[in-house]
């Protein structure tokens, strides 16, 4: 459920004594099957929701036990929004006061009903493990531009190009996806993300952002991370040890596909998507560990880069 539904939902619920599954459908602009998910989602999380057949029924909250969301300023549900996000990730944008103060109002009604609040009981933490600091352009450095929705002068230190590119951009928004922090935006029409630690130096240009029609930043963001996602084409067939199914699932994370009816005693059968063949030199810590059985250039190319390693490695002739 979204932060927006889940208010909106609330607010009907405690506005009125009863009110349908059609009608809450109706006004949240959802099907029944997603209203009756959310009503089940409000019990589940201890809310005394109610829901009562008939011509006079409905569905009711008992009084006294919703949130008082009309305590919340804009700004404080605005916040209460970007929940997804970790403490470090709210701090790089300097959302942390605004959220806290919506959380202590939300915490405060909360406990007359007995219930730790859920920031004592949930911790968030998406930034991937070992994560080392990065430079570059910070989130609450950009923040203010983007949300006065101008054009942007980046300079930009692109892996693939052997020189920083300066880029106008129109941007959409900010991204936090998988604890990196991606600016994405419009350049020269085309949908583009820019990690902010990539991102040198940039200029707040005086003119406005000219992005597409009918297009936002949730919509041009799911459509950038399926592509990446579909872009990663060379699919490798392997088979892993038991001993180290677990640690390549951490290491390789989602690009790792594991075929539940392919287990042996000897090991489990998995494809593995790469963006690119040289990518395939992540399995060298694996060694023996992971056989690769196709396609038959990612065998020749893991052969050949072992052989420079051996090489590397040998040791020196003795007089």
């Amino acid at each position: 459920m979204t932060p927006d539904r889940f208010f909106s939902l609330m607010l009907l619920l405690t506005s009125r004594n009863a009110v349908t599954t059609q009608e809450l459908a109706s006004a949240l602009g959802v099907s029944l099957r997603t209203i009756t998910r959310d009503l089940n989602w409000l019990r589940d999380a201890g809310l005394p929701v109610t829901a009562q057949r008939g011509r006079l029924g409905g569905v009711t909250m008992l009084p006294g036990s919703g949130l008082d969301l009309t305590r919340l300023t804009p700004g404080e549900r605005d916040q209460l929004s970007l929940a997804g996000l970790d403490e470090k990730q709210r701090a790089e944008l300097n959302a942390s006061v605004e959220s806290r103060r919506a959380l202590s109002k939300i915490v405060a009604t909360q406990s007359r009903r007995e219930l730790l609040p859920l920031t004592d009981v949930v911790h968030v933490d998406s930034r991937p493990w070992l994560q080392a600091r990065t430079s570059g352009t910070t989130p609450a450095s950009l923040i203010g531009p983007v949300r006065r929705g101008r054009q942007l002068r980046i300079e930009y230190d692109s892996s693939r190009e052997s020189c920083s590119r300066v880029l106008v951009v129109d941007p959409y928004g900010l991204l936090a996806k998988a604890g990196i922090w991606y600016l994405v935006a419009d350049c020269a029409r085309a949908p583009r993300m820019y990690r902010l630690e990539r991102i040198t130096a940039w200029k707040e240009v005086d003119q406005p952002r000219r992005i597409r029609e009918n297009q936002t930043l949730a919509t041009v963001a799911a459509a950038l991370v399926d592509q990446w996602e579909h872009d990663h084409a060379i699919e490798v067939s392997a088979t892993i040890d038991q001993t180290q199914i677990e640690r390549a699932r951490r290491i390789l994370g989602q690009r790792l596909v594991q075929d539940d009816h392919e287990e042996s005693a000897t090991g489990h059968k998995v494809r593995i998507r790469f963006l690119h063949l040289e990518d395939v030199r992540t399995l060298l810590p694996f060694g023996s560990a992971i056989t690769v059985h196709g396609p038959t250039e990612a065998r020749a190319h893991l052969s050949d880069l072992a052989t420079n390693l051996a090489h590397h490695y040998a040791p020196s002739p003795t007089s």
